[in-house]
């Protein structure tokens, strides 16, 4: 029995030589190389069990048997895939690696748990040694990989026999009769005597099948053979760079375009070269420009040259340009260059005019953009004008929402969005008689009703505003409840649109910092209270948190409606007695409050903690000037700007609205 193990050893080890001797690396798959050196290792393995003394020798070389048994089938799966030309997806492959590998770990834990085997002892057969066993519950998973593989390689196989004309069948065969060996042996070995382990011999025998398949050439590739077909034609030249721009090597069509290329060393600069130079140019405006395609002439001969990236595993390694004659086209398009100047005039004139008409709409576009911004801030102010004790409610809750939605990580266009939602959240208010609005107490079932209806009524009026709905949206649920107790739908949780979820906080929010036809604004520590009730039942506790990091932040409660019929005026202006002079004018009139700045910055400032009605914004200030000043604020800000000066020589046909002047 020893001499029996020794042979298939040897003979395995001989099958591994023999494909090594005739190993050819660029063009060789290299499953070859895995198996036969897999089928090497587990026959010494077994020949090491054979000649064991001590049962840990026996452990050991066992543990080395299971190389094979364990990754042998995932190759040859892998070998048939090629060989049908079947492309495994990367996440599968990855995992079917990962079940091999941990099969094997649960072999690696014989003798020292009882996971694989729960008892392990040596016998005698003949002048062997054999590990004998007693199967722990992690060797079923074996039997997955044993059988599994092979039942799946088989069905792999005669389909790609039956479907696809260019699979080999000849190598099919070859595969299925590794399949029928290893179970035909197996049984055999099962019959005789179930201590004689077969497996040596079934691996000779594939090795024996699988070096036929090698030498019939099995691993050519076709991008070997056109890499090698690219490397000997003499059609097209081929000039290799790596990342750095060193020079890695070039075809025989190639040098004779270049001839000074001889010159060149392999994984070096070419800078030296004066006639190559021109090649490191393109490469920097194709790395630059993204241009990929240029010319080049020499002896009244022309060339394309295009160029591209290298990759190799996802990643950009050099570059590679390819030269291609067309000196006939070349000359033929100079001919019908000489005959076409005047339609090349006639299209620089169009694109000048294409060009000007764009900046024309661009503009167009602005004043349209800039007329909606005003258009729905003018509607939400004329429904906030039936409640004459929360106006200002929509801007409020606008200037809220466009806040939480900053803190959220919003993008500026998404809280632009978010904003004007918030202007229109209420519009459907606008069809709700005044005197349920402003009715001082408690309103009965069917006023509520009727109040309710306003957030479906806005959806109609504003669902055609926006392509996605987006406003009409907000305006429809912003009186839902996080717990589904809300109304129109009673929608919950995330099934609530996002923006919806923000205004019925910033909703909320104002509704306890205003003065209501029934009460005055409520103390901050009553809001904040009510906040963090209503977090997870009626409003969603992630956006109810950031509104109560702004109410800790508010430490003198600026957040709140001041007046309900109260103006806010900011004058900005570096005179100290221009502000005074506009605070004394505008002392008896109570609808107004004005709040004076020294200068642009701290107007600024200003604007990012309250909300103003009207801004009147002095020219020339220093440190920056009232233009630079409204460029801040329209980043912002829509609150309507008077600008002011004393100078009598300024032009004033500047096209000051250019910059947001109203």
């Amino acid at each position: 029995m020893t001499l029996y193990y020794f042979i298939t050893a040897a003979l395995a080890f001989i099958n591994l030589m023999i494909l090594i001797f005739t190993f050819e690396a660029k063009k060789t798959n290299y499953y070859f190389m895995i198996l036969l050196l897999l089928m090497a290792m587990a026959n010494g393995g077994y020949l090491s069990i054979a000649l064991a003394t001590t049962v840990q020798e026996a452990v050991l070389a066992n543990k080395i048997c299971y190389l094979g048994g364990c990754f042998m089938p995932i190759v040859t799966f892998f070998l048939s895939c090629d060989v049908c030309n079947y492309q495994m997806k990367p996440w599968l492959k990855r995992l079917l690696y990962v079940y091999s590998l941990g099969v094997y770990m649960m072999v690696l834990t014989i003798g020292y748990s009882d996971l694989y085997y729960t008892d392990v002892y040596l016998e005698k057969l003949g002048d062997a040694t054999v590990l004998g066993h007693t199967y722990g519950i992690g060797h079923k998973f074996f039997y997955v990989i044993l059988y599994g593989y092979l039942l799946i390689q088989i069905f792999l196989l005669v389909f790609s026999w039956r479907k696809k004309k260019a699979v080999s069948r000849k190598n099919v065969w070859a595969l299925m009769l590794t399949g029928a060996v290893t179970i035909i042996s197996f049984m055999i070995g099962q019959m005789i005597n179930s201590n004689i382990e077969v497996i040596p011999v079934v691996y000779v025998i594939d090795g024996w099948i699988f070096l036929y398949m090698y030498r019939r050439g099995l691993m050519y590739s076709i991008e070997d053979n056109v890499a090698e077909s690219v490397r000997t034609q003499d059609t097209f030249g081929y000039i290799m760079f790596d990342s750095e721009l060193n020079y890695l090597g070039c075809n025989n069509a190639a040098a004779r375009i270049f001839p000074d290329i001889s010159e060149c060393t392999i994984d070096s600069q070419i800078e030296h070269v004066a006639e190559l130079y021109t090649l490191l140019e393109w490469v920097e405006e194709y790395t630059t420009k993204k241009k990929d395609s240029f010319s080049y002439e020499t002896e009244n001969r022309h060339y394309d040259c295009h160029i591209d990236t290298i990759w190799y595993r996802k990643k950009p390694r050099g570059y590679i340009l390819e030269f291609r004659e067309d000196t006939d086209k070349w000359r033929y398009v100079n001919l019908l260059a000489e005959h076409n100047s005047e339609l090349e005039k006639f299209q620089v004139q169009l694109e000048n005019k294409v060009n000007e008409q764009t900046k024309e709409l661009k503009v167009q576009q602005e004043q349209i953009k800039k007329l909606f911004t005003q258009t729905i801030t003018a509607l939400s102010e004329a429904v906030d004008a039936k409640d004459r004790y929360t106006s200002g409610h929509s801007k409020r809750v606008a200037e809220y929402a466009r806040k939480i939605a900053e803190r959220m990580g919003k993008s500026k266009e998404e809280q632009e969005k978010i904003y004007r939602a918030g202007l229109l959240h209420d519009v459907g208010k606008i069809r709700v008689p005044a005197e349920i609005i402003n009715k001082p107490g408690k309103l009965t079932e069917e006023e509520f009703n009727i109040i309710k209806i306003h957030s479906v009524t806005g959806y109609h009026i504003l669902r055609g505003i926006s392509d996605d709905n987006f406003i009409a949206i907000a305006a429809k649920y912003h009186h839902e409840r996080f717990d589904g107790k809300g109304y129109p739908n009673g929608l919950a949780g995330e099934k609530i649109p996002e923006v919806a979820r923000i205004l019925a906080v910033a909703d909320s929010y104002d509704a306890m910092a205003s003065n209501r036809s029934y009460r005055m604004a409520l103390p901050q520590e009553v809001v904040r209270s009510e906040i963090e009730k209503g977090m997870g039942t009626q409003f969603d506790p992630v956006i109810a948190e950031i509104m109560l990091q702004m109410i800790a932040e508010d430490k003198e409660y600026a957040m709140k409606q001041t007046d309900a019929l109260q103006k806010r005026i900011l004058t900005v202006d570096d005179e100290a007695m221009n502000n005074k002079i506009i605070a004394h004018i505008m002392k008896d009139e109570p609808m107004y409050e004005v709040i004076s700045a020294s200068g642009g910055y701290e107007a600024l400032e200003l604007l990012s903690k309250q909300s103003f009605d009207l801004i009147l914004l002095d020219v020339k200030m220093p440190e920056i000037n009232g233009l630079e000043t409204i460029k801040l604020i329209r980043e912002k800000y829509q609150t309507p700007v008077i600008l002011m000066t004393s100078d009598k020589t300024l032009e004033l046909s500047g096209g000051f609205s250019e910059y947001g002047c109203d």
